[in-house]
C-alpha cells in the first residue's frame, strides 16, 4: 500500500487570468478582480485519473484536499484541518502555514510520496518540510510554473502515478521566483533546492531554461518578418517573452515583458492586460490575433504565465488566430510543445502539428505533445 500525503492550494492560479502574475499575498485582490478557483477542479481531474487501488490517501480538511477525494470516491485519513473560525466566507483561511503544517502530518505519518496541487510558492512550501528525503510531485495549477518537480497536466500526474513502483526516484529542481519583481516585469529566480520527484516513462516537465545562447540575429529575423505581415485592420495580442519583446522593439513601442499587450496598427491599445480586458478588447475588433512563443525547454505555448489568453479567449478568436514564434536554438533545446488552455475541450480544437515562425519567411511545423490536449473532459466543468 503507497500511503500519499494529498494537498491543494485552493487559491493557486487565481492572480493568472485577473493579471496579477502569481497569487502569492494577493488572493483577496485576485478575488476582488473577479478571479475563480481552479486549483481545485484540477486537483479533482488528478484524483479522477487515478486507476490503481493500492494507495491511501492522507489531507488536510476542506478544499486543501478532503474535499476533493471526497467528490472523487478515494478512501483517505485527514490529518490536518486549517482554522475555520472567520465567519466571513470570503475571508482567506488557508496559508502557506496551513500547507507547511499538513506536510509535516504528512511526515509523522510516514507517507511515501506528497502530492501537492499548487506552483513555485508551494512547491517551495512543501520542500521546505521534506528536503530531499520524502519525494514530491506538483500537479500544476499556479501561475508560473518553472520548477522541475511538477507533472506536465493533472491528467499526466495521474498516469504517473499509476506507472510508479513506490520507490524509485530521480531529481528535480525547486525554483525560487520572487514573485513582486516578477509583477515588475523582472524573473529572478534561483535554486532553491533538489527535491526527489517519482520516476517512470512519463515525465514531469522541464526546469524553465532562462536562455539558450544568442539568438539575437534570429530573434531579429522573426520580429522584421511578423512585423512585415501585420495588418491595419488586424489586433495584435503581444505575448510574454523576449522573442515577441523583439516585436515590439522594432515597432518601437513598449512591451510588457511578462505580460500580454494589445497592438492596432502599431500603436498600443491596452498594457499588461488581463483576460476580462482582452475580452473587452476583443468586441471592438474582427480581426485578432495571438502572437505568442513557448517557454524555453518546457516547451508551453498556452497555460504557463499567460493564463490571461484563456479559453474563453480562445473561444472569441479561434484556435487559428495563433501566431507561435521562437528561434531554431530553442526548439532544439525544448522536448515538446504543449497548449494548456486549462479546457480539455478547447485543447483537443488543436491538432498534432503547430506551425512555428523560426526566422524570416521561415517556419516548421513542430508536433504537440497530445498527453494534455487528448486529457478528457473536466469533472464538474
Amino acid at each position: 500500500m503507497i500511503r500519499i500525503g494529498f494537498v491543494v492550494n485552493p487559491y493557486a492560479g487565481m492572480g493568472g487570468a485577473v493579471g496579477l502574475k502569481g497569487t502569492d499575498g494577493r488572493v483577496q485582490e485576485a478575488i476582488d478582480r473577479g478571479a475563480v478557483r481552479e486549483s481545485p477542479v484540477k486537483a479533482i481531474r488528478f484524483l479522477s485519473g487515478i486507476t490503481r487501488r493500492d494507495i491511501h490517501f492522507f489531507t488536510a480538511g476542506g478544499e486543501m484536499g478532503e474535499d476533493e477525494l471526497v467528490a472523487a470516491k478515494l478512501p483517505h485519513t485527514c490529518l490536518y484541518h486549517p482554522d475555520r473560525s472567520y465567519s466571513d466566507e470570503e475571508t482567506i483561511t488557508t496559508t502557506a502555514a496551513d500547507t507547511s503544517a499538513a506536510c509535516q502530518e504528512f511526515i509523522k505519518n510516514n507517507c511515501d510520496i506528497i502530492i501537492f496541487c499548487g506552483g513555485d510558492g508551494t512547491a517551495r512550501d512543501v520542500y521546505s518540510c521534506t528536503g530531499a528525503e520524502t519525494p514530491i510531485l506538483g500537479i500544476p495549477t499556479g501561475v508560473k510554473i518553472y520548477s522541475g518537480v511538477f507533472a506536465t497536466s493533472p491528467e499526466s500526474a495521474a498516469r504517473l502515478l499509476s506507472q510508479w513502483n513506490g520507490s524509485s526516484c530521480t531529481d528535480g529542481e525547486v525554483m525560487d521566483v520572487d514573485e513582486e519583481e516578477y509583477r515588475k516585469g523582472n524573473l529572478n529566480t534561483r535554486l532553491f533546492g533538489f527535491a526527489k520527484i517519482p520516476s517512470s516513462s512519463i515525465p514531469c516537465q522541464s526546469c524553465k531554461q532562462i536562455s539558450c545562447g544568442d539568438d539575437r540575429q534570429a530573434t531579429e529575423e522573426i520580429a522584421s518578418f511578423i512585423t512585415e505581415i501585420m495588418r491595419d485592420d488586424t489586433l495584435y495580442l503581444l505575448g510574454a517573452g523576449s522573442t515577441t519583446g523583439a516585436v515590439a522593439e522594432r515597432l518601437g513601442i513598449s512591451h510588457t515583458i511578462l505580460g500580454v499587450d494589445a497592438i492596432f496598427q502599431g500603436r498600443i491599445v491596452g498594457s499588461d492586460l488581463n483576460e476580462k480586458q482582452i475580452l473587452s478588447l476583443l468586441g471592438h475588433y474582427n480581426r485578432v490575433k495571438i502572437i505568442l512563443s513557448p517557454i524555453g525547454a518546457q516547451g508551453f505555448i498556452l497555460g504557463r504565465g499567460n493564463q490571461q489568453i484563456s479559453h474563453h479567449v480562445l473561444a472569441r478568436t479561434g484556435t487559428d488566430a495563433l501566431i507561435v514564434v521562437a528561434t531554431e536554438a530553442k526548439l532544439r533545446n525544448t522536448k515538446s510543445l504543449y497548449i494548456d488552455t486549462g479546457n480539455p475541450e478547447m485543447n483537443g480544437l488543436f491538432g498534432d502539428t503547430i506551425q512555428v515562425i523560426c526566422g524570416y519567411r521561415m517556419a516548421i511545423r513542430a508536433r504537440l505533445n497530445k498527453e494534455i490536449i487528448l486529457s478528457g473532459s473536466v469533472p464538474g466543468g
